[in-house]
């Protein structure tokens, strides 16, 4: 069915009123065979000079650059290798005009222009325990470091400037992060963007981080003290109770659904106030995220 035939069948059947009493009920059905035919965009094949000149690009490239070719032969997967070894993936789709050296080289040129970025997050990823993301991908700017028991650090690295001051968030129970965000606050001027982002959060904060060589990540991934599991939907406890003697983590939502439930507790704007599952002190939580 062409187009003209879709929109020829529209027309009719708003204006055949025994068409559209056969079809009642079904045109739920119609629609959608209208919609699939709209989208359906008619694309012309090619000039064989068009083959000839992909197939010379990719001698030129290397055929063992080619990860994947779709059988019309405009989308294609590259991996390609950047100045410092670090291996990536590019898909791309060609035009008939399209250049894929072009392609490739700009590619190119914006993985140079990131190697700081991913030198900083690279050296944040072999000396620390991360504890997000579980697996960063490459474009991921977030890293949460553990600085001890219940206690981390949520950075934010600007990929255009990355050794300058992240965005810093200290997670934790107050009477420990409280003294960490003071020395943070009070030492910011001595940040120095020829040093490591690394380097600078140990000298602004005054601490040493734990490290893959001397600690085990198991000591920093205590589970929920409501659901008994670590991740809950790819989260991981950010929620802590402030009594030093308790400092039982939870996820945010568990937490939030435990005190909802609990008559005593009460809600001001998106605040939930409430009393520790385990040692009953006063404990808070900002309202969970409705799911997508």
């Amino acid at each position: 069915m062409a187009i003209q035939d879709t929109d020829y069948l529209r027309s009719s059947l708003q204006s055949c009123w025994r068409l559209k009493q056969l079809l009642q009920g079904y045109q739920h059905i119609i629609k959608q065979e209208v919609a699939v035919k709209r989208r359906q965009v008619y694309q012309p094949v090619p000039p064989p000079q068009y083959y000839s000149r992909l197939i010379g690009e990719m001698e030129s490239l290397g055929w063992d650059k080619l990860l994947f070719i779709d059988t019309e032969f405009r989308t294609l997967k590259l991996k390609a290798e950047d100045s410092s070894g670090r291996q990536h993936v590019i898909a791309v789709k060609l035009k008939s005009k399209g250049s894929l050296m072009s392609i490739h080289g700009q590619f190119l040129a914006i993985l140079e222009s990131l190697q700081e970025f991913w030198a900083v997050l690279d050296e944040i990823d072999e000396k620390t325990w991360v504890l997000e993301p579980e697996k960063p991908p490459r474009g991921a700017t977030m890293r949460r470091i553990a600085i001890g028991n219940n206690v981390s650090i949520k950075l934010e690295i600007d990929n255009r400037h990355p050794k300058m001051l992240p965005e810093c968030c200290l997670l934790g129970a107050e009477h420990v992060v409280t003294p960490l965000r003071k020395k943070l606050n009070a030492n910011m001027h001595l940040w120095n963007p020829e040093c490591s982002v690394l380097q600078n959060l140990k000298d602004v904060l005054e601490i040493e981080f734990p490290s893959p060589t001397t600690h085990e990540k198991s000591n920093f991934s205590m589970e929920c003290g409501i659901c008994y599991s670590y991740r809950l939907d790819s989260a991981i406890p950010d929620q802590v109770c402030n009594d030093p003697r308790c400092g039982q983590p939870f996820h945010q939502a568990c937490l939030y659904e435990w005190l909802r439930s609990l008559p005593s507790s009460r809600q001001s704007f998106n605040i939930v106030f409430g009393e520790c599952p385990y040692c009953s002190k006063p404990v808070t939580v900002k309202m969970a995220p409705p799911k997508s």
